[in-house]
């Protein structure tokens, strides 16, 4: 609501404003229409489905999101979780997982938890958005080659590509050559000007079905022959029936809606600001989100998500507020209320085909083959190990293992980061002046600590210590170019320092930071050092030894 009322103010309902952005909305529409009846068939749920959470999702993100210009709606990374839920728990989980990822996108807007899905490393990203690209590809054989696959197909990735493989000389072929047309229109439209500024996939599914019902190619599925008629009204509000066992059950289903939703909506609101110029609300964005998929289970809808190729196409066409987010659902309305009966006709095998172009831009091709060939070691490891997790196991436990591989990765790295060099009488020139000396006496020893002290540094440190290990009267520790210490970096600093004072060597700590100091002295560390205190100088404390030395 932020962003509608901020777009307001700055002019969107304005003439100049309002007919760019309703151009946009129905050009965006016309890209929506098709796509959501091929995500939904994919999702395993009825094509009208995808209409409806294409609306809902469309005008409650415009409204309540934080991007100006995002489009949302049932995207393609969602199709492997919802077909699984779908398969396993049926439509009515499937909704019932959507409203519960909802209530967890909202709680993790409410609470301004936005930013840290912005950390979620970038070869993990690549990695799952690839494996996810490849699972939608083979997914679709089925309908494009009008293999006789009956359903439900096998969970698992290699199981289903073994009974593509086996049913393969099967094929239709009437279905077959059917498909191989659709998909040269959606490659082939994009590349001839005449047709460049219409969607490809409109024209892809326009020509095939005027074909279909003139030629009426013998054992062709349309989406009439599988699904029925659709519905020529808008859907009627259904609660689902929600009991504390099935709450548990679906838990880990929502929870991964809800992970690949705010990941995909603030990537999508990410490149839209660097296209149009503009900065999104990250919490705001997925406060939007967890009202769309709360309420799209109610209409009978599904997940939604913020749609990049959507998104995008919005922008390019003018869309500059919320306004064309608005008139992309109304236009979806006046599609279901109007051209309903016609949408029967359409083949499944040209919805495949439009799906094989969606996933080819998902699979993220040219990034993939870039990390592996010029990425560095642990980053390919991280895209490696989420691309083969996600096609062989499952996507939440491909992104948590990839996260925690790219954490551990860099707490080696930062661990390196840390040096402790030993100041000597060069180093020292300026203090010693400031002190009226020449030289630093042997019995002191000062170490210059640089870098954050943390536990992943803890171990390094002790060694580097060790190492460089002799018997002064007088342990100077300098803590200026230390930005901050965790709770085992000071657990080890103040095993370090009792070593010291066990050995009755005075310990001196100097030139930390006020938070530094804040922390240091609220421990035992405060009856170690001397004085009780933290010095501002390093020469300072060189001055004191001296005098007490005298």
């Amino acid at each position: 609501m932020i962003t509608f009322i901020e777009s307001y103010k700055d002019g969107a309902f304005k003439n100049t404003s309002i007919i760019p952005n309703i151009l946009a909305g129905l050009v965006v529409g016309i890209v929506a229409l098709p796509m959501a009846m091929a995500f939904a068939i994919a999702s395993g749920v009825k094509p009208e489905q995808g209409i409806t959470t294409a609306i809902i999702a469309g005008i409650v993100v415009a409204i309540l999101g934080g991007s100006r210009v995002q489009i949302a709606g049932p995207t393609g990374a969602f199709i492997v979780i919802l077909s699984g839920i779908t398969t396993q728990y049926g439509i009515e989980g499937l909704q019932l997982a959507t409203l519960l990822a909802g209530l967890l996108l909202l709680c993790i807007g409410l609470l301004r938890l936005g930013n840290v899905i912005k950390f979620i490393p970038y070869p993990v990203i690549i990695g799952f958005t690839s494996a996810i690209a490849i699972i939608i590809f083979i997914s679709q054989w089925k309908d494009f080659f009008g293999l006789p696959i009956s359903s439900p197909s096998p969970s698992h990735l290699h199981e289903r590509l073994l009974q593509v493989i086996n049913i393969f000389p099967s094929f239709h072929y009437q279905t077959t050559f059917l498909a191989l047309f659709s998909l040269a229109l959606m490659i082939g439209t994009t590349h001839i000007n005449y047709f460049k500024k219409i969607p490809a996939p409109l024209v892809t599914i326009v020509l095939v079905t005027l074909i279909q019902v003139i030629f009426k190619f013998d054992g062709i599925t349309t989406i009439g022959s599988a699904f029925g008629e659709i519905p020529a009204h808008l859907p009627h509000i259904q609660i689902p029936n929600i009991t504390y066992d099935k709450i548990l059950l679906l838990l880990p289903s929502a929870f991964a809606i809800a992970l690949l939703c705010a990941i995909e909506s603030l990537l999508s609101a990410v490149i839209a600001d660097g296209l149009s110029n503009t900065h999104h609300n990250s919490n705001q964005e997925l406060i939007g989100q967890g009202f769309a998929n709360i309420l799209c289970p109610l209409f009978g809808g599904f997940a939604a998500t913020g749609a990049i190729a959507r998104t995008v196409t919005n922008i390019r066409h003018g869309g500059t507020n919320p306004i064309s987010g608005i008139v992309h659902s109304l236009f979806l309305i006046f599609c279901i209320l109007a051209l309903a009966p016609y949408a029967t006709h359409i083949p499944l095998c040209a919805l495949s085909a439009v799906l094989f172009v969606v996933s080819y831009n998902m699979s993220e091709v040219h990034h993939f083959m870039f990390l592996l060939k010029k990425g560095t070691r642990p980053d390919t490891i991280v895209l490696l190990v989420t691309f083969f997790l996600t096609l062989f196991t499952d996507l939440i436990i491909a992104i948590n293992v990839g996260v925690l591989l790219s954490v551990l990765f860099f707490v080696k790295r930062m661990s390196k980061s840390i040096h402790v060099e030993i100041e000597t009488e060069k180093t020292l020139k300026t203090e010693l002046s400031a002190c009226g000396m020449n030289h630093l006496p042997k019995e002191i020893m000062v170490y210059n600590l640089q870098g954050p002290f943390f536990f992943g540094a803890v171990e390094f440190l002790q060694q580097t210590l060790h190492l460089t290990q002799q018997n002064p009267k007088y342990v100077v520790f300098r803590l200026k170019q230390v930005p901050f210490i965790d709770s085992t970096g000071l657990k080890c600093f103040c095993d370090i320092i009792q070593t010291y004072h066990n050995r009755t060597i005075k310990v001196y700590l100097c030139e930390a930071s006020a938070i530094m100091q804040k922390k240091l002295l609220t421990t035992k560390l405060s009856t170690l050092i001397e004085g009780g205190k933290i010095y501002d100088r390093c020469e300072s404390v060189i001055q004191e030894i001296a005098f007490i030395d005298v």
